[in-house]
């Protein structure tokens, strides 16, 4: 009876929501608040399992990626695609689907959660799989130091019942292999020691440590899908079972080809033998950005590509995945309580790349902030306008007809698409427009 009073209210909570336009949390705080074991009583009798996705980079893709594989193969999959991952956003995501009578019709969860409420959600219900993709400097006054992250994950791991998915070439997540508890199997993805040289693109070199682990150290099992790299955009993903590929995403960059390497290898260990390379190969790569990360957007005709940035890692990766194309660039930093109070990081990114084409444009509650940092690098800025709304209009007016490209961090990038979307007709949050 409770779980069904708070779904009604939550239900109602979200009418509400969406007729103002409000967020994706509220309906589900409410929810939460009535019922704080809501998430139990819909998430622990579903019959495959509950797949948790964390880490500091790449949830949201990685998470979308392994949806696509599993409903590729029949699998009916629950999920939060807003990319709200705490776990008042998973019970708003769920509040769409699921009946007064508190049952959800899926065969599996898959869960991107934020690494600290993560364990929040696993006090509730423990997770079946938990895939661990890395760990870098993010939101340095929410998560404090890069230790104090890896060891949320740790303990994600730890009260993870079945499987556990690691990132063999991070230091920090293939530790975990010695947390998990007692019956609990390892699986493994990485870069095979072909493309090694890649690596250190995504890497925060001054704080890695060695262990043993990584390209050179691969564990002795036939668990591991490992990441062959053809060229820019081509690429195989090995593994015990027949490769998956040659194929190509619909996102550029090595980031995204690791992670459709790790949604391969949790796809792998929860299918076991059903799983079907070539079905898993046209699932990743017909799948489309998530919103805001490289999502292109057609503004009459031109490209608009949005790139979320949010710690050091991120921005160098972005960087290094776009920046070999200039094309006419706004950067929008905020500093808002979800993108970190602390903007320091700004100044481990190198933005040398910017320096020949510059940059037209810097916004967002930290405008001046991000044009001073660009003015260290030597990086041209022609104008600074704090009000996102100005500038969007500012930088679109000014260079209509021309491929565009916005860097911005997670409130700007929100704010951003909302004004985007209004204008140019995109599909809703976590909706895929058909």
């Amino acid at each position: 009876m409770r779980s069904t009073l708070a779904i009604a209210a939550g239900k109602l909570a979200r009418g509400a929501s969406r007729l103002r336009g409000g967020g994706s949390a509220l309906p589900g705080l409410v929810t939460e608040r009535i019922d704080p074991e809501i998430l139990a009583h819909t998430l622990s009798d579903l019959p495959g399992g509950i797949i948790v996705v964390s880490g500091t980079n790449g949830k949201t893709t990685t998470t979308k990626m392994l949806v696509a594989l599993l409903r590729a193969h029949g699998q009916r999959v629950f999920t939060n695609p807003t990319g709200s991952n705490f776990t008042r956003g998973v019970i708003s995501a769920m509040l769409a689907e699921i009946p007064l009578r508190a049952r959800l019709d899926a065969d599996w969860a898959v869960l991107e959660l934020d690494e600290a409420h993560a364990l929040h959600f696993a006090r509730v219900v423990a997770p079946t799989h938990a895939l661990l993709l890395n760990v870098a400097r993010d939101q340095l006054d929410r998560f404090a130091e890069i230790d104090q992250t890896a060891q949320l994950l740790s303990r994600l791991a730890e009260q993870t019942t079945h499987t556990v998915v690691l990132n063999v070439d991070d230091s920090f997540i293939s530790r975990i292999r010695t947390q998990v508890a007692d019956g609990v199997s390892v699986r493994w993805f990485g870069v095979d020691p072909s493309s090694a040289q890649l690596l250190p693109a995504l890497q925060e070199a001054d704080v890695r440590v060695s262990d043993g682990a990584g390209a050179e150290g691969l564990p002795d099992s036939a668990d591991t899908s490992l990441l062959a790299v053809h060229d820019e955009r081509s690429f195989t993903i090995t593994g015990s079972t027949a490769d998956v590929g040659p194929l190509t995403l619909q996102q550029r960059g090595l980031a995204a080809m690791i992670n459709a390497t790790a949604a391969t290898a949790m796809g792998r260990a929860v299918l076991g033998p059903e799983f079907d390379p070539q079905v898993a190969a046209t699932a990743l790569s017909t799948v489309t950005p998530p919103f805001g990360r490289g999502e292109v957007i057609d503004v009459d005709g031109h490209p608009l590509e949005l790139v979320l940035v949010k710690n050091p890692a991120g921005f160098t990766v972005a960087l290094g995945t776009y920046g070999s194309e200039p094309v006419d660039t706004m950067i929008a930093i905020n500093d808002n309580y979800a993108d970190g109070r602390d903007v320091s990081w700004l100044y481990d990114v190198s933005f040398e790349s910017l320096r020949e084409q510059g940059v037209a444009l810097t916004s967002g509650v930290r405008a001046w902030d991000m044009a001073l940092r660009l003015e260290y690098d030597d990086v041209p800025v022609e104008h600074v306008e704090p009000d996102l709304d100005l500038a969007l209009e500012r930088f679109l007016r000014a260079h209509r007809g021309r491929p565009v490209r916005i860097f911005s961090t997670y409130t700007a990038m929100m704010h951003l698409r909302r004004q985007l979307a209004s204008r140019f007709d995109l599909a809703r949050f976590g909706e895929d427009r058909t």
